[in-house]
């Protein structure tokens, strides 16, 4: 399986003060750091290299996460340094780590879909990047993709057409060539950079049908420990059955 860079790096200015002071990586959901579901996830999926671009308060994460060992992962850092390098800057900072093909999760994302699936839909795509894309119409968050039997016409997040019925997933496959035009400690968006791609015919697109969730506001907060409750409730059944 690809190795997978975690986006980990924003300040959370939605869920101050709680971030002030703990990156949002470290918020405590369902009774432990959320990054430890994330990490969770990924090690059932058959991830097993893990990169964490980090800035804001990276070094708590670092110093908590540490290099993934007891989780059965090989996990490494990337920090953006004295300037935060938005989420397209810090992967471009990170591509020594990652490779030539890589996936790219959201740091405040907990995503239950088949990480098998959406590579294999990356390698036979032959594009140099893939999103994942969720049928929408508006529910979670403005809807920002046009797509259209099976194909990805338009990804537009800043100025989402009224035509557009599905969103940005979370999770996406980039190939490493996608970020040879942007300098190096460039602040760049990755919105940006998948917009572009997609006005050029280059952004390819896999629907899943699991809802996403997602700890960057207090509703996401909710909805989200009340899943990995539900979950874990599950699991502890199935093991004393």
């Amino acid at each position: 399986m690809l190795p997978v860079a975690i986006l980990a790096g924003g300040l959370a200015t939605r869920l101050r003060p709680m971030t002030d002071r703990v990156p949002k990586a470290l918020l405590s959901i369902a009774g432990r750091p959320f990054i430890f579901h994330q990490l969770e996830l990924l090690k059932n999926q058959g991830i097993d290299r893990v990169v964490l671009c980090v800035g804001h308060l990276g070094e708590q994460v670092r110093a908590v996460v540490g290099a993934g060992r007891n989780l059965g992962l090989v996990i490494q850092y990337s920090f953006d340094g004295d300037q935060l390098l938005g989420t397209g800057g810090a992967l471009k900072k990170a591509l020594p780590l990652l490779g030539d093909d890589f996936f790219v999760l959201n740091g405040d994302s907990y995503l239950p879909c088949s990480f098998a699936r959406i590579q294999s839909a990356y390698e036979s795509a032959r594009r140099p990047a893939l999103m994942t894309v969720l049928r929408n119409d508006s529910r979670w968050d403005r809807s920002n993709i046009l797509f259209r039997n099976g194909e990805l016409i338009e990804y537009d997040k800043r100025s989402p057409r009224l035509d557009m019925f599905h969103i940005d997933f979370g999770l996406s496959v980039l190939s490493n060539r996608v970020f040879s035009q942007y300098r190096e400690s460039t602040a760049i968006d990755l919105a940006d950079i998948c917009r572009a791609l997609s006005k050029a015919g280059q952004l390819a697109a896999v629907e899943v049908s699991e809802r996403f969730y997602e700890i960057g506001s207090p509703q996401g907060i909710r909805d989200t420990e009340e899943f990995l409750a539900h979950q874990e409730f599950l699991s502890r059944r199935s093991i004393n059955e």
